[in-house]
Formats: structure tokens, C-alpha cells, sequence
């Protein structure tokens, strides 16, 4: 007698990608632009999930930029850049892996360009933000070393 088995496929979708919250403080005003460009730049990063519904989630990517230059903030931008995202077929480890990992990788170049137009905005020079490779924090934070599987 042949087993019954259902094959569930695998499916990971974008469903949409949008910002949440978007600050920018420039509080040192006309005054910041009077010293020589020297900046010293801080970048946190974060990425937090919330189940929407079933195998529906948000991820929200959040950007913090604090930009000093002759000892005094010359600027500060949060982005909170957020994803509806599907997740189908996967084990509770994967999908974890996954809301923590690939989501922040896609929703990552939206925040970076929407902190860098508005740097640009507020009249100072363009800021380029590096990559980050959240495989790397992901395996960090939970305590998991080596390569993901292929």
C-alpha cells in the first residue's frame, strides 16, 4: 500500500516594501557647516519580525545614523524600512533564518538609498553605507558559527 504523503513546496514572496518612520535632525544648524568636513560616523543596525498571519510576517529594518564633525552631532537620521514578506513550506528554524537574513538583505539597499538622499538633502556630502552581511550577525546572535547551507 503506497503512502499518502504531501509534498508542501517552499515559497518565500515579497509582498510589499515600504518605510515605517523616517527622521532627520540636523540640530546644529547653519552653524555645522562652518568647520571642515571631518565626520564621525556611528551606524546601529536592527531587524525585528512580527507574525501578520499565517506564514505572513513583517520585518522591520531599522537604519540609525548619528554623524558628528568638530565634536558636535551634525546630523541624525532613523529609517525604519519594513517588508511584508511570505513564507511557505519552511521549519520554524528556517523561516527564523530567513526573516532575519534575506528580508533585511532586500530591504537594506531601500534604507541606504533613503538615508542617502536625504543626507543629500540636507546639504551634506553623500554618505555611502557599507554593506552588512546579515548572515554573519544572524549566525553571530544566535550563537552559530560556519557557512549557511547552499
Amino acid at each position: 500500500m503506497a503512502e499518502n504523503t504531501k509534498q508542501v513546496d517552499q515559497e518565500f514572496i515579497i509582498k510589499r516594501i515600504y518605510v515605517k518612520d523616517f527622521s532627520f535632525e540636523a540640530p546644529g544648524g547653519a552653524q555645522t557647516f562652518t568647520n571642515p568636513w571631518k565626520p564621525d560616523i556611528t551606524i546601529d543596525v536592527d531587524a525585528t519580525d512580527e507574525t501578520l498571519g499565517e506564514n505572513v510576517y513583517e520585518v522591520v529594518l531599522t537604519l540609525t545614523v548619528t554623524v558628528s564633525n568638530a565634536g558636535s552631532a551634525a546630523f541624525m537620521i532613523e529609517v525604519l524600512q519594513c517588508g511584508i514578506f511570505s513564507c511557505v513550506g519552511f521549519t520554524d528554524e528556517q523561516c527564523h533564518r530567513i526573516l532575519h537574513t534575506a528580508c533585511p538583505n532586500t530591504l537594506f539597499p531601500y534604507a541606504r538609498e533613503a538615508i542617502d538622499n536625504m543626507v543629500l538633502k540636507g546639504s551634506f556630502p553623500a554618505l555611502m553605507i557599507g554593506p552588512v552581511n546579515f548572515e554573519e550577525l544572524y549566525n553571530e546572535h544566535s550563537g552559530k558559527d560556519g557557512d549557511l547551507p547552499a
